[in-house]
């Protein structure tokens, strides 16, 4: 298994490097002209018969190793998010210089048949895939998928971090303005994975936790608690005064409290401010709070097109590490909520750590088999800008990854050295299960098919014999070697109760030998 983690990590080396020196080589040209392939628009052609723009022959065949798909395995392609302009400049140098990957991609292929898909997800937006492919837009003629809102992306992009979000439910927020605000707070949400942690407070003259409950704490970003989250943004409504620095103190109060207790990311700490304008710089606070160290960063959304207030809030992001952005319309959340990536990646990118990233497992909706969508985990690493007027700022150009499928990493287990009653596993650095012989995925009702929307399974919920989480907990605390626990187990089928002792060997693969939650 630690052999095959290290073949995969290696392909994904390759394309950084290739990425990396690609971009090194590349000067920026604004009116650049590029005809690349666009993967709605390929084979597409008008009424008089003609190609379109940036929809050239590609030859596409099935595949029986990629499912029969049509695909190209000579060639990538290049998916840009709908509300994206396919030509503008950023997006065409990026493709540009992207292309190189193509031989890297081929050749990791030809090293490695087992290989699925490849990828490099720019920090631009666009997504370039091996092999090639044509997408499909839904019943609507859009595409939503955006590269950077996955958690292959958002893992390997930031260090874990803890998040508190500010959104002001004052009178002037009424209407457009706070549907803007909750699509805002909404984005955030997507840009957080399960190596994060956050809380959502709403504010004027008094707080309101978004979720009761969890007052004055801070929960784990996985889909569940997100998706708690979102059900209760629709409660919020606007009324009243916004009282900004009891919003504040309750934020730095939280992430400190948070931070002493040992629990959470250990790592990056930010606060989110959504409002419409602040009347103050509020300097005393972050005096007492926050500087000298300004261990903490502070991001600031301005909603709406009035800037009466932007100077105070530009003020509060540039004087505490964080960045500042006005957004104006509800088209323009997503792309304005994707710059604090930037910001936070800054020291990953300066210290130049190529961290490699293994998620939890995950239904690929491409890939069937008999009981239908596969089960997969990704394999993923930043690109970073080496250009040396870039490389002070710290600039994050994308990820690259590729797709394991979990029946790969099962086929790596020699079954014959385990013995009867012995199994192997595998979970993430979050105690999530890559593969377990324990794991039954839930399937659709009346059907032997597996349902898409599967959700991670902790270890928890499998080795019932660990109560306390022991076992649980050693694995993601990343301590080797044998482990042993007594166990009650039912003999003469069911009839009788027995303790036994039982023992595991935990081992962690090279390929994962860097800290996801540094101390």
């Amino acid at each position: 298994m630690e052999e095959m983690f290290h073949k995969k990590s290696e392909a994904v080396r390759r394309l950084v490097e290739a990425a990396e020196e690609a971009h090194l080589k590349h000067e920026f040209d604004a009116d650049l002209q590029y005809e690349y392939f666009n993967a709605v628009l390929i084979n597409e052609r008008d009424k008089d018969g003609n190609f379109l723009e940036l929809g050239k022959e590609f030859i596409l065949a099935p595949n029986d190793h990629f499912n029969n798909l049509p695909v190209n395995i000579s060639l990538s392609d290049v998916q840009v998010p709908t509300n994206m302009y396919n030509k503008d400049p950023a997006i065409v140098n990026g493709v540009y210089w992207s292309e190189s990957l193509n031989k890297v991609f081929v050749d990791n292929f030809d090293r490695d048949p087992s290989l699925i898909w490849q990828y490099f997800g720019s920090a631009k937006g666009f997504f370039r895939q091996y092999p090639g492919i044509k997408w499909e837009p839904d019943e609507n003629g859009v595409i939503a998928f955006d590269c950077r809102n996955r958690k292959w992306y958002i893992q390997a992009a930031t260090s874990p971090k803890d998040v508190v979000i500010l959104v002001d439910v004052s009178g002037s927020m009424k209407g457009l303005r706070l549907t803007i605000a909750k699509q805002t707070v909404s984005s955030i949400l997507d840009t957080l994975g399960d190596d994060d942690f956050f809380n959502i407070i709403a504010y004027n003259e008094e707080l309101h936790y978004v979720e009761p409950c969890l007052n004055g704490t801070l929960v784990q970003a996985d889909r569940t608690n997100k998706e708690h989250f979102r059900e209760h943004l629709d409660k919020l409504f606007a009324k009243g005064i916004g009282m900004l620095d009891i919003a504040l103190n309750e934020a730095f109060n939280i992430l400190s409290d948070f931070n002493h207790t040992g629990q959470g990311s250990i790592c990056s700490q930010a606060i989110m401010l959504i409002t419409d304008g602040a009347v103050d710089t509020y300097d005393t606070i972050f005096a007492k709070y926050n500087w000298p160290d300004r261990k903490v960063r502070i991001f600031t959304y301005l909603i709406g097109r009035e800037a009466a207030f932007a100077d105070n809030l530009k003020w509060m992001a540039c004087a505490n590490k964080g960045f500042f952005t006005q957004i104006s319309t509800l088209a323009d959340v997503q792309e304005n909520v994707m710059e604090y990536l930037h910001v936070l990646s800054r020291p990953k990118v300066i210290d130049q750590e190529h961290d490699v990233v293994w998620t939890e497992a995950y239904i690929d909706s491409t890939l069937t088999d008999d009981q239908g969508p596969v089960l997969m985990t990704t394999v993923a690493m930043p690109v970073f800008s080496k250009q040396n007027e870039t490389r002070s700022k710290g600039i994050l150009l994308g990820v690259v990854g590729t797709d394991v499928p979990v029946k790969e990493l099962l086929k790596t287990i020699p079954k014959y050295k385990l013995g009867i009653h012995g199994y192997a596993f595998a979970i993430t650095n979050n105690g999530y299960i890559l593969t377990h012989p324990e794991l039954r995925l839930l399937y659709e009702e009346g059907k032997k098919r597996r349902k898409p929307n599967y959700s991670s399974v902790d270890l928890s919920e499998v080795e019932w014999e660990d109560r306390d989480d022991v076992l649980r907990n050693a694995m993601v605390n990343r301590k080797t070697g044998k482990f042993s626990m007594e166990v009650k187990k039912t003999v003469d089928k069911g009839f009788r109760c027995g303790a036994f002792q039982r023992s595991w060997e935990i081992f962690l693969p090279r390929e994962c030998n860097h800290r996801r939650r540094p101390a």
